[in-house]
């Protein structure tokens, strides 16, 4: 999600000029990068296979998109402040649908997982769309506009998972799920070409943090190759080690350089500050339940029964369908409820409680496991514990800096998410080739539990993080403000996309 700064109001529309198609093509273009995010979920096991990659390499198909979006998603919010954001969405739209033909016409890994960055300059999407209804929309129809948005981004996470189901049913290639992701991508490049307005840029910002992008992804890169390959490279190896060394120094060296900036990705003020400590925090653990959850069960549920004892021999539809899909879509459905609930008892106390649905949810599944049913019902409450932290944090940030700030205070804490995510995708693959079973050859039961473990743990520490949170002295918020966020809340568990919109 994305709070939006309430500093710089809408230009004022055209006489008789229609949105309706411009909210479509928004819908549409958001719709693209949760698709993205989710197609490749429930088959990465099969891109393994058919590729003939171990699974720790193939893990980067999913870790690097998310990296990507760490990295671009700031830097894309600040181009389209500075060049406008018609000509920033159309060039993503460009590069994700060049990411998806790449996709389709190789069998390349090292290729693929080139594809999938491009791909993930489509986190992008959101907070700039965003950012144009505030511009072209009218104030008495922003919220609804906002709200319809937000809730075609929940949807298309849950289309790609279904999709990517059905399309690969059987011995299927997993390239096939790509073609309705280009089909849509298409659609949306269409429409926003004829709809997006021509405006041009100069809003709150004049330059672009290049320096600061390369460093941050150049830190990133460091600290998720050790998570990923440290199992074969061995965790108390030189390389390893030195890596970890040096994720931290050249992260420490961002932070130092963003300070000399005059318009930084993130403002070291902000960083200290406790709350907003506090809720990049959150999102960082947020981001990796969301991760964990969807490839631990994955993997899980398609585990064959008869030759380890455990999971249910399913094939890429019913884990999609059967396993993930209820709890996207009970994502999608409970968002809105949970925004009134914010509104209601504060951003605080809708975190703890969310965060309890985690804590169940994941004990659950690594204690009782036996039955589809209750892979099913404890995995709703992961995603639906997801759903709250996703829909609480913006709150949590506009009550901890003024409201000038909160834009950049959303760019932080979408890097943190992402980040979360890309750690947990990373992490749960190298645990998934670490503890191999000798008799099977297969992720031991062990690798689950301990999966799933983490998963309670990660969100036992934001049930702490929101009781701690209440003691901070919040800043007043415009009301707008207020709508706006509960708007985009609709969003859902996929609101990891969420970044600067000025």
């Amino acid at each position: 999600m994305v709070a939006v700064d309430s500093t710089s109001p809408p230009n004022t529309p055209k006489d008789g000029q229609s949105h309706g198609l411009l909210i479509v093509g928004l819908a549409t273009a958001v719709m693209t990068l949760s698709l993205l995010q989710t197609l490749v979920v429930p088959v990465l096991s099969r891109i393994a296979g058919q590729l003939g990659a171990d699974l720790t390499t193939t893990g980067w198909v999913l870790t690097a998109n998310l990296l990507a979006a760490a990295v671009a998603t700031p830097v894309l919010g600040r181009m389209g402040d500075v060049y406008g954001r018609r000509p920033v969405m159309l060039g993503i739209l460009v590069t994700v649908t060049v990411g998806i033909l790449l996709a389709l016409f190789t069998s390349s890994l090292p290729l693929l997982i080139v594809a999938r960055v491009l791909q993930g300059s489509s986190y992008g999407l959101f907070p700039l769309s965003m950012g144009v209804l505030r511009d072209e929309v009218p104030p008495h129809k922003l919220t609804q506009s906002m709200a319809l948005v937000s809730a075609t981004l929940g949807v298309g996470g849950v289309v790609g998972l279904l999709v990517t189901g059905l399309l690969t049913q059987g011995d299927a290639s997993y390239h096939r799920p790509f073609w309705f992701g280009l089909a849509i991508t298409l659609i949306a490049l269409v429409i926003s070409f004829f709809t997006l307005p021509k405006r041009p840029g100069g809003h709150s910002a004049t330059s672009v943090d290049w320096l600061g992008g390369g460093i941050l992804g150049a830190g990133l890169v460091l600290l998720l190759l050790p998570i990923s390959q440290g199992e074969s490279w061995g965790w108390g190896s030189p390389v390893t080690i030195g890596l970890f060394v040096a994720a931290v120094v050249v992260l420490a060296v961002w932070i130092l350089v963003e300070g000399r900036m005059k318009q930084p990705l993130a403002a070291p003020k902000l960083l200290v500050n406790r709350g907003v400590m506090l809720a990049n925090g959150a999102g960082l653990l947020v981001g990796f339940g969301m991760f964990s959850s969807f490839l631990g069960i994955t993997d899980f549920v398609q585990t064959p029964d008869m030759l380890t004892g455990y999971g249910f021999t399913a094939d890429v539809l019913a884990a999609s369908a059967v396993y993930l899909l209820p709890g996207g879509v009970a994502g999608v459905v409970a968002a809105p409820f949970i925004g009134q609930l914010v509104h209601r008892v504060g951003g605080h106390k809708a975190l703890t409680l969310g965060a309890v649905f985690g804590v169940v949810g994941f004990a659950g599944m690594a204690l009782f496991h036996d039955s589809t049913w209750e892979m099913i019902v404890f995995g709703i409450l992961t995603q639906v514990a997801v759903t709250f932290g996703f829909a609480t944090l913006p709150a949590l940030l506009v009550q901890a800096v003024p409201p000038a700030e909160t834009g950049v205070a959303n760019s932080v804490n979408s890097i943190m998410r992402s980040v979360g995510s890309a750690v947990a995708s990373a992490l749960t693959v190298s645990l998934l080739t670490a503890m191999i079973s000798d008799t099977t050859g297969l992720p031991s039961e062990g690798a689950y539990v301990l999966i799933f473990s983490l998963g309670a743990a990660a969100f036992a520490i934001v049930a702490v993080i929101g009781l701690l949170g209440g003691r901070v002295k919040p800043h007043a918020v415009p009301a707008q403000e207020e709508r706006e966020e509960a708007a985009v809340g609709l969003s859902g568990e996929f609101s990891t996309v969420s970044g600067l919109s000025s």
